[in-house]
């Protein structure tokens, strides 16, 4: 049904005089009849009747008018709402992000965005890079914030922040008075490590820690959260390798000691193979993030380079 002419039926009801109503439309008045005809020739019924001296609606124009009433205004406000969607105004934000990212970059960025788009809801899941990459492909993620990735997850990652890897060692430890250890003395240590399935990319970096010849370090436990890490480290149950912002909240029982090799980590932001549907939204957030790991991490100022695909060093 065309909606321009339910515009014009409900403009000469208002009016009852085709001459009128066809100004209020700026148009001539014998398109209008046309229209109207046309309209009342789709629903099969007349709409008005018409003498040389009046204009009258008939019960079917009047229940017409009565069901149309507000709802060409809910109409042009779900056209005006799409609008506002598509610029990243309003709509739904889904974004996942890693652990770590909560106590550095997602802060700053998740209140930056509510303040400059208080419109657009935004919704926060905190999972494991693993998980994010495959509600990234399914489509249950619009953005993800991750450590790590390759080229075979066929995302595209965008550079947020990398720092340093760190050895977390109980505070009693024999190598936690070194001021730097090296992967031949972490070998040796009972390990508090990740799942590869969960946390691909950070485990593959961890595994570089220790290439070549070394021996991998014997893992007592796996977790997925750096809290339960360094909560098992404080407890003597083995060491673990964070990136060196964990220093910041780390409990008092845990040692943190650069590794000779200064291995890194790179936190980066990854988007669903075909892009974000709520694009303009994702993008801003993604700005949000890269002003917050400015602010919050790095103390230079951001670049931006896109990828996809290439590991994190």
């Amino acid at each position: 049904m065309d909606v321009r002419r339910l515009r014009y039926f409900m403009v000469v009801a208002d009016e009852l005089h085709f001459g009128r109503a066809a100004e209020r439309l700026h148009i001539s008045q014998p398109p209008l009849s046309h229209q109207i005809r046309q309209l009342e020739a789709e629903l099969g019924v007349e709409l008005f009747h018409r003498t040389t001296r009046r204009v009258r609606l008939t019960p079917a124009g009047e229940e017409l008018r009565t069901r149309l009433d507000g709802l060409l205004d809910a109409l042009d406000d779900a056209v005006t709402d799409l609008h506002e969607v598509r610029a990243g105004r309003a709509g739904k934000l889904t974004v996942g992000f890693v652990s770590s990212a909560s106590y550095s970059v997602m802060p700053l960025a998740v209140r930056r965005f509510r303040q400059e788009l208080p419109g657009v809801e935004l919704v926060l899941s905190p999972l494991t890079s693993g998980e994010q990459f495959d509600q990234l492909h399914d489509g249950t993620l619009d953005l993800g914030v991750v450590r790590g990735g390759d080229a075979s997850m066929d995302l595209p990652l965008h550079d947020l922040h990398t720092e340093q890897l760190v050895a977390c060692l109980p505070s009693d430890h024999r190598l936690a008075s070194y001021a730097e250890v090296t992967p031949e003395e972490l070998a040796g240590e009972p390990m508090i490590s990740f799942p590869p399935r969960e946390m691909p990319g950070f485990v593959a970096q961890l595994q570089l820690i220790f290439g070549g010849p070394l021996p991998f370090p014997k893992v007592t436990h796996r977790v997925v959260h750096q809290e339960t890490a360094l909560g098992f480290v404080a407890g003597g149950l083995g060491f673990t390798v964070l990136p060196e912002s964990v220093s910041r909240f780390k409990p008092d029982a845990v040692q943190v000691v650069p590794i000779s090799s200064r291995p890194t980590t790179t936190m980066m932001v990854a988007a669903p193979p075909e892009g974000s549907p709520s694009h303009a939204a994702g993008a801003a957030f993604q700005e949000y993030l890269r002003i917050a790991a400015h602010e919050a991490l790095s103390g230079r100022a951001p670049e931006s380079p896109e990828r996809s695909g290439k590991p994190s060093a």
